[in-house]
């Protein structure tokens, strides 16, 4: 590994790892072979991908890279139930997870449904604190009762007892992504690429992928029906905002998910997305970012400290009134969260630097409000660099959440410690997982945990590395070269934006904005300045140091984006990170 501009250390405490030479030399051989700007081709070589496949991958499309449904357990009996119910007009009811893709995966079956002519199905989602996390034994029983027809979504592959309520009443099925145990829970199918009997070659979808996937299958039912099949590309913009949302893989058909539905975004059909775009003062194109840092967090606030159904809602309602209400609420809900997470981050980040780290940043509390333990998680996360887990503690009983690093398998590991019985339950998938532990045996449970991630953390190399994919001068960077750079995204998990360096950079100004974010602008001599955003910057080492340096230089690390204002676009750097120069 080669260090990058000499940094060694940086205000944030990282080695900065640029491009070794034998990659620099594949980037510019794809260029030159590809007729592609170096920038974009330093990204296709760091996929792998070869200059006689750079096309197919700067253009993925959905009907190249989508596999065949049926190559998922119990996919052809599911999609065969849910084009029986639709055809009988049954009564059909949701059982969604409370967060953005269990909401997406019930607003893309109502959506279906909706388009078929049909009557909306019951969509039930469980509240947080009183009900947890997935499929309970009463409401399943009180669903059974009045319908025909229970699709689980985004949940059930672990609820055993829950969906036995339903038993000999109504059919159920699951259409999940969560890892499983050895045996499945009792119902009419589970569909599920993260089975124990599946090969995990699309583990890599949320649920709403594989509810996408169940709607192609049913569409090929309705087809040899003699039915017309609603038009599934217009459902795309949904799986993309989960897909996001949910951190999955920006990988193979992920890609083209994504790809497909941010273009459906951009037109601004669906009302409850047009609504929170507009109170998330997204004025522009919608990306990637979007998706997941303005987007996803409204829609999430409604379970994590509202009521647990505001977000789905919001995605099925059909009139613009009702949508912007709804986005509304989730905007204020939002706001709420920040507050509650803000002091809650705050006491977790003092446990874990008096505790220190060992391979596992975790900390408990009484009182810590449940709907923002797994945001508060993954902010620990990005501070220690390692699995963080956060619980809050109720009348002896700890409710928490769990987000990990690429390479640690999170969800598999809380499943062992629940089979050990360390926890009363968890689950979760590899990076990112529920649990529920009696509160004196958080301890036990956080040390064993430690030691089973041990090995995943051991295989890891530069976990405090800051990778750079070149340099960049000011001059260079611009809207258009941006442009080319995006057809190689979309950029996310397991496919990170390319990190460019801007070398010995005079600071004009720095000034926080919001409650904890930086905005700077800075320059090299002769070319007019640009700006900067370092989002939370504040909460970290990176903030404080930045907010005095006018006049003084230094290298910069981040990633470009295009920031709109008043339908103006101007070119920016997303700062991740500084060094004296």
């Amino acid at each position: 590994m080669r260090v990058f501009l000499g940094v060694e250390q940086s205000l944030t405490g990282r080695r900065w790892i640029g491009p070794d030479p034998a990659a620099s030399r594949l980037a510019e051989g794809l260029a030159q072979a590809a007729s592609l700007p170096l920038p974009v081709a330093r990204v296709l070589a760091e996929r792998g991908v070869e200059a006689a496949e750079a096309d197919a991958f700067l253009t993925p499309k959905l009907r190249d890279l989508l596999p065949d449904p049926l190559i998922l357990r119990d996919m052809a009996i599911a999609a065969e139930r849910l084009v029986i119910a639709a055809l009988q007009r049954q009564r059909i009811a949701v059982f969604a997870d409370y967060d953005v893709d269990g909401g997406s995966s019930a607003a893309l079956l109502v959506w279906w449904l909706r388009a078929l002519g049909q009557p909306d199905p019951t969509v039930y989602i469980p509240d947080r604190i009183d009900e947890g996390y997935g499929p309970n034994a009463p409401a399943i029983a009180e669903l059974a009762s009045s319908h025909d027809l229970i699709i689980c979504v985004d949940c059930g592959t672990l609820s055993h007892e829950a969906l036995a309520a339903a038993e000999g009443i109504a059919d159920v099925m699951v259409l999940d992504h969560h890892q499983g145990g050895e045996t499945l829970p009792p119902a009419l199918a589970v569909v599920n690429p993260n089975r124990a009997d599946e090969d995990g070659a699309l583990g890599h979808l949320c649920a709403a992928g594989v509810v996408f996937l169940t709607l192609v299958q049913a569409g090929r039912g309705l087809r040899k029906a003699g039915n017309a099949e609603p038009a599934l590309m217009a459902l795309t913009d949904l799986v993309a905002l989960a897909t996001v949302a949910d951190v999955a893989p920006l990988v193979g058909v992920n890609r083209a998910f994504v790809r497909s539905g941010l273009s459906v975004m951009a037109r601004r059909e669906r009302p409850g997305l047009v609504a929170l775009s507009d109170v998330a003062r997204l004025d522009g194109a919608p990306s990637a970012f979007h998706l997941g840092f303005l987007l996803g967090p409204r829609i999430n606030a409604g379970g994590r400290v509202g009521r647990a159904d505001l977000g789905a809602r919001c995605l099925i309602a059909r009139e613009a009134a009702e949508a912007e209400h709804l986005a509304a609420q989730l905007d204020e809900l939002n706001r709420d969260r920040r507050t509650i997470e803000a002091a809650v981050r705050e006491e977790a980040l003092a446990q874990v630097e008096a505790r220190g780290t060992a391979g596992l940043s975790w900390a408990a509390g009484d009182g810590w409000h449940p709907g923002v333990v797994g945001i508060v998680a993954a902010r620990v996360k990005e501070a220690t660099g390692l699995p963080s887990v956060v619980i809050g503690i109720d009348d002896g009983v700890g409710k928490g959440s769990a987000r990990s690093v690429p390479g640690v398998d999170l969800g598999r590991a809380i499943q062992r410690l629940a089979r050990e019985g360390l926890l009363i339950k968890g689950g979760g998938h590899a990076m990112a997982a529920g649990l529920t532990v009696a509160q004196d045996a958080i301890e036990p449970a956080m040390i064993r945990l430690a030691e089973l991630l041990a090995r995943d953390l051991d295989a890891r190399s530069g976990i405090h590395d800051l990778r750079i994919s070149g340099l960049i001068e000011p001059s260079g960077a611009s809207i258009p070269m941006l442009r080319q750079l995006e057809d190689a995204g979309p950029f996310g998990q397991a496919a990170p934006a390319p990190r460019f360096a801007f070398a010995d950079m005079l600071i004009d100004s720095a000034a926080v904005m919001g409650d904890s974010h930086l905005r700077l602008n800075f320059r090299s001599p002769g070319t007019p300045p640009m700006q900067a955003v370092a989002w939370g910057a504040m909460n970290t080492a990176l903030g404080p140091a930045l907010l005095g340096a006018r006049g003084r230089r230094f290298h910069l690390a981040g990633k470009l984006e295009i920031s709109t204002w008043g339908g103006r676009e101007r070119l920016r750097l997303r700062l991740d990170d500084a060094a004296p120069a």
